[in-house]
């Protein structure tokens, strides 16, 4: 069984920055594609960040240029490192483990585990 902590979320400013981890277990960590989603009060869950078991990088267009999202496989953990946060930013954001070894994807269905999320507020 596959567990997922995210941690680092908060209130900061608009133009602030944040680093989201998200501690993984149970599985080898190595051979799959990790995501980072979120959802907005009254919106769906949407993509923001995935990274594959070889590094290679995928982001959503609001978010390129301004987040990073990097994995270190001998701590189990994928990171979220987000700058120039905006306010359209605020929401809960999950981590997300992929459904299948050496597989990637930007949708939800390509994930079968979560965390349990974690809440970033950025004021204008």
């Amino acid at each position: 069984q596959v567990q997922l902590v995210e941690s680092g979320g908060g209130l900061v400013q608009a133009g602030d920055s944040l680093r989201l981890s998200c501690a993984a277990s149970g599985r080898t960590f190595s051979s799959y594609a990790m995501g980072w989603f979120r959802q907005a009060p009254g919106k769906e869950r949407e993509f923001v960040a995935a990274i594959s078991w070889s590094g290679g990088t995928y982001y959503a267009d609001s978010v390129k240029g301004r987040f990073t999202i990097s994995r270190d496989n001998a701590k189990n953990t994928v990171y979220l490192q987000m700058n120039s946060l905006k306010p359209e930013d605020t929401a809960v954001y999950y981590c997300a483990w992929a459904a299948k070894q050496y597989i990637v994807g930007v949708t939800a269905t390509r994930y079968d585990y979560w965390g349990q999320g974690t809440q970033v507020t950025v004021s204008s």
